[in-house]
């Protein structure tokens, strides 16, 4: 019998990690962009809810989100890790694992402010059962294709980034990721490639400016002003256009590119947009994120003007 084309294969993702890391937000977002949806499944109980290779008829098959933690009834790391080797080796099955992650003191600001109790630290303070938690599924986080760091998300954000590596993405097919931040607000965990606007001139410093945004046309034309504007612009798309297939050649299903500036409101988006249009000429099809462009323009962020 022949193999099934990559078109042909059913998508399986498996979403995991750390309670409070955002898994049932995740899960709605996957809902929203079509995929079916279950949660807290026993692991035991893929294949029925599966199907055998070849049992399925002509019609194609739903993507299929799987949702399940540490609570799960026989949760077992290495369990999982051996049932999606098996998924993994079927020809009709395209079988990806997502691990949502957070910093401990994140996961204990969220419980403390939920007043949930962790179901590892009953008797003891949140942060024991975080750790104990992380320690158990660390087997699984290295196994993840898909590891996303929540600490710095807001539950938005989180469902953006889902959409962005989820949403009618073609087998086989690298998704790319273009975002804007703000150094002032941390890099973005998830970057894979990351641009330092700050050597361009600033137009928060021009008050006609400052509560305009890198998508305004002003800001756009006071950047293309400065002499170092043009050749690093050139440099920056030359160099991903050479990257990106060669990304793609090792195998490597998201690339995440970051473009900072100080308050992520003016030099990274003006760039973020310029390359991500440079790169659709080139064949590519970028998603763009701004994480910090609805942020307040703030003097205290951008520092002291140096003339």
């Amino acid at each position: 019998m022949a193999s099934e084309s990559p078109t042909d294969r059913q998508r399986i993702l498996l979403v995991t990690g750390m309670l409070g890391a955002g898994k049932t937000t995740a899960l709605h977002e996957l809902e929203d962009i079509g995929w079916e949806a279950v949660d807290n499944f026993p692991i035991r109980l893929l294949g029925r809810l599966i199907g055998r290779e070849g049992e399925r008829g002509d019609g194609e098959a739903p993507s299929l989100a799987i949702g399940f933690d540490s609570r799960t009834r026989g949760f077992s790391p290495d369990r999982v890790i051996e049932r999606v080797k098996q998924l993994s080796a079927r020809a009709d099955l395209e079988v990806t694992t997502l691990f949502l992650d957070c910093s401990t003191a994140e996961l204990q600001r969220r419980f403390d402010e939920t007043r949930r109790r962790h179901h590892l630290a009953q008797d003891v303070p949140v942060d024991i059962g975080v750790l104990a938690e992380r320690e158990l599924l660390a087997p699984l986080r290295r196994w993840a294709d898909v590891l996303i760091d929540t600490t710095r998300f807001s539950s938005n954000e989180l469902r953006q980034v889902i959409r962005q590596h989820f949403a009618g993405q073609s087998s086989g097919q690298m998704t790319v990721t273009i975002s804007s931040f703000g150094f002032a607000r941390g890099v973005p965990p998830a970057a894979d490639l990351v641009f330092d606007m700050r050597f361009l001139d600033n137009p928060h410093w021009q008050p006609e400016l400052r509560e305009l945004t890198g998508l305004d046309k002003p800001v756009g034309q006071h950047i293309v002003k400065d002499p170092a504007f043009e050749e690093n612009f050139g440099r920056i798309c030359e160099l991903l256009i050479d990257l990106l297939p060669r990304y793609a050649a090792q195998g490597k299903t998201y690339v995440n590119i970051a473009f900072g500036c100080t308050g992520g409101r003016h030099r990274s988006v003006f760039m973020a947009e310029k390359v991500a249009a440079a790169l659709r000429d080139g064949g590519f099809s970028p998603t763009v994120l701004h994480r910090n462009l609805g942020s307040r323009a703030a003097g205290a962020i951008e520092g002291s003007h140096q003339p």
